[in-house]
Formats: structure tokens, C-alpha cells, sequence
């Protein structure tokens, strides 16, 4: 099941347990390990507002801030090949490698499901 849910502009993973035979998720894009589950499709999609909406509120009693922090930072590995390839790329086009990077990953956040299809 490749899909998720979404509700306040928060995203919840789903997933099957063919062990327990209930489906589950958890929040995405939190610091917080929030999960949910429920043995209907209606029933995890309920059970996953309800976690939205209860760490919502805790975040506020806490007044902590919801969203995790992401500071725009991180290693991306690839093959030497490949490093080559954009390296050249991005010489020819007199960008710096990083921006190059950064112009494929604004394409793709545009265009995710014509890539990842």
C-alpha cells in the first residue's frame, strides 16, 4: 500500500500487518514517533486524525513547535559515475554542483509523480 493519509496538513504512512491483521501508520515529518492503527480503512483513517489532532494538542500544552526541523543539510551518496556526470553537467552549464542538485530535487517536488511513476 504505497498510499498515505493526509489531514491538516499532516501526512500519516499506512501499512498491513498480515501478523496482527490490522492496518497501521505512523505521522511523517515529525521529531515525535506518533503511531496509529485501525481494522478498516475508515477505521485507521479516524484513528489518524485523532493522533494529528491529540499531538496538535499536547505540542500546544507543551508549547512545543509540531514540525520537525529540517535545516536544509544532508549527504546524498551516489556513484562515482554518476558524481562525474552532474559534475560535468554542471561545469557546461557554469553552475556550481550544488545548484545543479538543488534545480533536479525543485524538479522533482514538482513533478513527483511523472518521475516516480
Amino acid at each position: 500500500m504505497a498510499d498515505n493519509l493526509e489531514y491538516k496538513g499532516y501526512l500519516g504512512s499506512v501499512s498491513y500487518s498480515s501478523q496482527d491483521a490490522v492496518l497501521h501508520g505512523k505521522i511523517i515529518g515529525i521529531s515525535d514517533l506518533v503511531t496509529f492503527e485501525g481494522s478498516s480503512v475508515q477505521g485507521l483513517k479516524t484513528a489518524f486524525e485523532e493522533a494529528v489532532d491529540d499531538y496538535l494538542e499536547t505540542c500546544a500544552t507543551l508549547n512545543k513547535e509540531p514540525n520537525k526541523f529540517f535545516k536544509g543539510v544532508f549527504n546524498v551518496r551516489t556513484s562515482t559515475e554518476v558524481h562525474r556526470e552532474l559534475s560535468i553537467i554542471a561545469e557546461k552549464k557554469k553552475m556550481k554542483l550544488n545548484e545543479l542538485v538543488n534545480k533536479a530535487f525543485d524538479f522533482l517536488v514538482n513533478n513527483e509523480d511523472k518521475v516516480l511513476n
